[in-house]
């Protein structure tokens, strides 16, 4: 049996597969965010281990024998949090989290000086790693002398289980201290911030062995023998590994709060200017690149709460043909645009209502204006080398069919929908807990979930399409003006 343990935002979940990687079962430990000022998110380190054993709890207790059977473990977890620990792995202060923007003066300052982007292959975002250490060293200069280790918050979990100081590529990738092409730290770049190597955990790939259960945890949990520990990796990349988005092109689609095109690449492509991501995959020798958009299936609710209809509702007002654009734009920047544009100021907008606008007009440009962001993510990682055939859609929103539609007539490619199934992050760390116990090819055991259906792009109305994404392109830089 081996175990993925999945540290999110909001909680963590616990996986249980067996040796043919079917799902014995998996149990839940809550979580919440504290923001104490605008613009602070932060949680206490100690909430995910208490998080993490209420849903180890749940899963032994639903299957006990299974559990006891466990050999490897894989984690994984929300990126770019500063947890900070001094030389006793005493917590010095709660975790700063990705969503977190307080350091925004920081990542400008960072993002200025030319080597951040031409070793990390990234622009400095507020919400990396690199710039809350720089917002500590100058709003909290007691607690940034102190610092003996900087771990994300999945490498402090492993720290609990394992005693071990180690992460992994694909999460070390966005602390923008990662030369990301030769997949090692930069000192320069840590010396840059006023840190050293030394304070960083020691890095393996995401499918190798990274520490062993510690033997009163075994003991604690019923478990017998050695249990090996794998270098898991970030969240999208995890969830990459649980798609089996991981040979060089292949891609998906989440239609999640937010939107993420995800791509994987068997070589480093990178191209910070267009907003881009580019990280390190799980998998050794292989990188993958990531557009996103901060309002997906979350611009469709905010609609959703303007109206009074669900969006259930909404959707089902248009029916399951694509109609062609009315020539009602809408600009999903309801909370700023992260790829390509690298604008947390701008806001959204309906453009060209006129009196026969309806509330069905409104919401198929709310559909359209998350379809056309996704196009702007695939023209970016087109311009950085990456080429897609077709994606997999995942999350919420591909439940519409319309939207599928849309999307994949937007982009032009066919879009997949999985059989049933829950192919997330802690299905992609259980893989690579597998992997890193057994040797496994990590290839072999990361293979796509089975195809249900397939939209195409509906040709009859590619021009219509192409005009209206024109048009939808033509908007930012005239609304750019009056937000900024």
């Amino acid at each position: 049996m081996y175990l993925g343990l999945d540290l999110g935002t909001s909680g963590v979940k616990a996986m249980l597969i067996d040796g043919d990687q079917k799902i014995v079962g998996s149990a839940n430990g809550s979580l919440d965010v504290s923001r104490p000022h605008s613009g602070w998110s932060e949680q206490e380190p100690a909430h995910w281990v208490r998080a993490t054993e209420e849903a180890v709890a749940g899963l032994k207790a639903k299957h006990p024998k299974e559990f006891a059977a466990i050999k490897g473990i894989g984690l994984s977890g929300q990126m770019h949090g500063a947890t900070l620990i001094d030389a006793a792995d005493k917590i010095l202060r709660p975790c700063i989290l990705w969503n977190d923007t307080r350091s925004h003066v920081e990542a400008a300052s960072l993002d200025a000086d030319p080597r951040f982007r031409a070793l990390t292959g990234n622009i400095v975002f507020p919400g990396f790693t690199a710039p809350k250490l720089a917002w500590v060293k100058k709003h909290e200069p007691e607690i940034f002398a102190k610092v003996a280790k900087v771990l994300l918050p999945k490498d402090y979990l492993r720290l609990w289980l394992t005693g071990d100081y180690i992460s992994e590529m694909s999460d070390s990738a966005g602390t923008s201290w990662l030369d990301t092409g030769k997949r090692g730290w930069s000192s320069e770049l840590l010396a840059a911030t006023d840190l050293s190597k030394e304070q960083m955990p020691a890095l393996v790939e995401g499918t190798e062995q990274a520490g062993r259960l510690r033997p009163e945890l075994a003991a604690q949990w019923g478990i017998s023998g050695t249990v090996v520990v794998a270098g898991g990796a970030g969240d999208n990349a995890a969830s990459a590994c649980g798609m089996g988005t991981v040979s060089d092109g292949a891609a998906f689609v989440s239609l999640g709060t937010s939107g993420v095109l995800f791509a994987a690449n068997g070589s480093y492509l990178p191209k910070p200017e267009s907003a881009v991501h580019a990280f390190c995959h799980a998998l050794p020798n292989t990188w993958h690149q990531m557009g996103v958009i901060l309002s997906a299936t979350d611009a469709l609710n905010w609609h959703s709460g303007v109206t009074g209809k669900s969006a259930a509702e909404l959707t089902g007002e248009l029916g399951e043909t694509l109609k062609a654009p009315s020539g009602v734009t809408f600009l999903p920047y309801l909370s700023g645009e992260r790829t390509p544009h690298n604008d947390a100021v701008i806001r959204g907008a309906f453009i060209g209502l006129e009196h026969e606008s309806s509330r069905v007009v409104l919401t198929q440009a709310v559909l359209e204006g998350v379809a056309f962001a996704i196009r702007d993510n695939l023209e970016a990682l087109r311009s950085a080398g990456t080429g897609i055939a077709r994606v997999t859609a995942i999350g919420g929103g591909s439940r519409s069919l319309y939207w599928l539609t849309s999307i994949a007539t937007a982009l032009g490619v066919p879009v997949d929908l999985p059989a049933d199934g829950d192919f997330g992050a802690a299905f992609g760390a259980a893989r690579l807990g597998l992997i890193a116990a057994t040797g496994a090819d990590p290839i072999a055991v990361c293979t796509p979930p089975v195809t249900a259906s397939t939209v195409e792009p509906v040709s009859a109305l590619k021009g219509a399409y192409e005009d209206a994404y024109q048009r939808y392109r033509a908007f930012y830089p005239a609304i750019k003006s009056l937000a900024h």
